[in-house]
């Protein structure tokens, strides 16, 4: 570097934290904003790191690593049912424990990213755990003693404890993986855009939009081709392109570090959190000051946490100030410099920002339990038509139109709807990201509508034919299934990604994979949450010997009544949501 270019250093010193390194006035314009650095430390300069130049080789790593998820995911129910002998019961329940393990397990990578290793050494270590566990499970599918023998007839052999041992060995060594890389992934690429310019803060949330096309890129191959390779050419195979598309992935990752840019981990936000909590507690009897200015807060531009801004004081969730105060007690022994005792104002506010998030979350998970209805669809497609011309469509396979859905949408929202908002409302990425949820959550009640709208007129069908006690498919097109499948992945890319980008907008600075890792947590709840509810549904509706809504033949059942429940559950989840919206405050930095 020149020295014309040569960087001018402030040296701020605050409270016991080591000396910051901050940029000149003069110089201000060449760096981020938001304190990112280089990977060398160094203040990051704008034309040289981050932005699209450095997401591309991220969107590359997000594409192959979902390729490698949904290649094993999506064929999973089948691995477990013909090669390793397990029964219709036992494999489902082997599928959804472990799916349910891949959305908890990003707590793991958040916590550790955002408290010790920052994101980009947290990606590294679970990718490479990933890749271990993708290995086994290739040796596990190709070598023989590591698989029982083939059915003779009906009998067929149980896997022994070592055959068991290395195949879910490789199986929770993916799930820790890609649940300690998720959270990160996500929020490291938006990381690349400087939020505190504006240009780069609409390229950051188009990111968003190609991330998550991104992901269903990767999901549609493998739903497509790597399923079809599995059941034709062998597991082995079928199990080894993942594998490879997982080194690939890292590879992508990896060679970019010099440009990428880097936000310092902020020690565990956890702490903090109960920190304030405490530290509240201890003063429940002090009344907070009416001047907000007499709370406590470090001096000079940056906050007391590694990698943080400061943050605003906000008037809601008062109680929350009293951690703020400082005594008599505390301003004559020092105790201020104690966070379990005085935290400051940004401290507080971290976790004010968590309190008004939570209502939202919450409604976002009756969303993910209308997207769980996936397995319902496929049911209701096993007693459709499934000839098209000379083919059969197997039911499963209409899921792709969610994928494809996906796919056509978000170019459409990316690169038309949000010019047009952008003409009307005057907001830099079209819609809010509220009002974005919003729409996908009218959307996703469209969704089980016309699932509700489907099953009624292939119950009229069923009656005219005289179907209602055969178990049989009624001659009613599968192709009528497609709408509610185009509906579900519209209400994605709307709710889905816009969660997605409101956690990552209004988290703290140090707390952005934790909130990425709540995100995904919802999709987990939703999941159980539609199984109690499935659960409450057969037991309600078999009372007396009826069959019940949902039963074996639904050709006897009411799986429209269903729907409708699920429909009026979104209805008033929405209203719910409305309220909500309407009382958010979005966080000032």
């Amino acid at each position: 570097m020149d020295a014309a270019e040569e960087r001018r250093l402030l040296v701020q010193e605050d409270g016991d934290h080591q000396p910051l390194l901050l940029p000149s006035l003069q110089d201000a314009g060449l760096y981020t904003g938001d304190g990112s650095v280089d990977i060398k430390g160094r203040p990051a300069t704008r034309s040289t790191t981050g932005n699209w130049r450095a997401c591309f080789f991220i969107l590359g790593n997000e594409c192959c690593e979902r390729l490698a998820y949904y290649g094993i995911a999506k064929n999973l129910v089948t691995y477990l049912k013909v090669k390793l002998h397990q029964g219709n019961l036992e494999a489902a329940r082997n599928v959804t424990t472990w799916t349910g393990t891949c959305y908890l397990t990003p707590l793991i990578g958040a916590i550790l990213a955002d408290s010790y290793w920052g994101k980009y050494w947290t990606i590294a270590v679970f990718s490479s755990l990933y890749f271990i566990g993708l290995a086994v499970l290739t040796l596990s599918a190709s070598v023989p003693a590591l698989q029982p023998p083939s059915c003779l007839g009906s009998v067929c052999p149980e896997a022994s404890l070592l055959q068991n041992g290395a195949f879910f060995l490789g199986l929770y060594m993916v799930a820790l993986g890609t649940g300690g890389i998720k959270p990160c992934v996500s929020s490291f690429g938006a990381d690349q855009f400087d939020d505190s310019d504006p240009t780069e803060r609409v390229k950051q949330g188009s990111f968003f939009n190609w991330f998550y096309f991104c992901i269903n890129t990767g999901a549609f191959v493998s739903g497509t081709v790597i399923v079809w390779i599995q059941d034709n050419s062998g597991w082995g195979i079928g199990f080894a392109i993942p594998t490879v598309c997982m080194a690939l992935a890292i590879a992508s990752f990896f060679s970019a570090s010099n440009i990428y840019r880097f936000q310092k981990p902020g020690g565990s936000p956890l702490t903090r959190v109960c920190q304030v909590v405490v530290a509240a507690f201890r003063k429940w009897h002090v009344e907070v000051p009416h001047d907000a200015s007499l709370l406590y807060e470090v001096h000079g531009q940056n906050s007391a946490i590694e990698g943080s801004r400061k943050l605003e004081h906000t008037s809601e969730f008062e109680f929350l100030d009293k951690a703020a105060i400082i005594s008599a007690a505390d301003a004559k022994s020092d105790l201020f410099a104690n966070p379990w005792r005085v935290c400051t104002v940004t401290q507080v506010e971290e976790l004010k920002i968590l309190v008004r998030m939570f209502p939202v979350w919450a409604t976002t998970i009756i969303f993910s339990a209308v997207y769980a209805q996936n397995s319902i669809f496929v049911e209701q497609g096993m007693v459709l038509d499934k000839r098209v011309g000379s083919f059969n469509i197997p039911p499963a396979s209409l899921s792709t139109f969610d994928v494809i859905s996906v796919m056509i949408w978000i170019p459409i929202y990316d690169r038309v709807l949000i010019p047009i908002a952008r003409k009307f409302t005057g907001r830099e990425k079209g819609f809010s990201d509220l009002q974005r949820i919003g729409i996908g959550l009218v959307l996703s009640i469209v969704t089980v509508a016309c699932a509700a709208l489907v099953e009624l007129r292939r119950l009229e069908i069923a009656r005219y034919e005289g179907l209602i006690h055969k178990n049989v498919a009624v001659p009613m097109s599968i192709l009528w299934q497609i709408p509610q499948y185009f509906f579900a992945g519209a209400a994605e890319v709307f709710t889905a990604i816009g969660q997605l980008e409101l956690f990552y907008d209004q988290a703290p600075d140090a707390m952005r994979s934790l909130c990425a890792a709540f995100a995904l947590i919802t999709v987990s709840a939703g999941s159980y949450l539609s199984s109690i509810l499935l659960t409450l549904v057969s037991y309600l509706t078999t009372q007396g010997g009826d069959p019940g809504w949902i039963p074996d033949n639904l050709n006897e059942g009411h799986l429209d009544r269903f729907f409708w429940l699920i429909a009026g559950i979104s209805f008033v989840n929405f209203l719910v949501y409305i309220g909500c919206a309407m009382r958010y405050k979005y966080k000032n930095v």
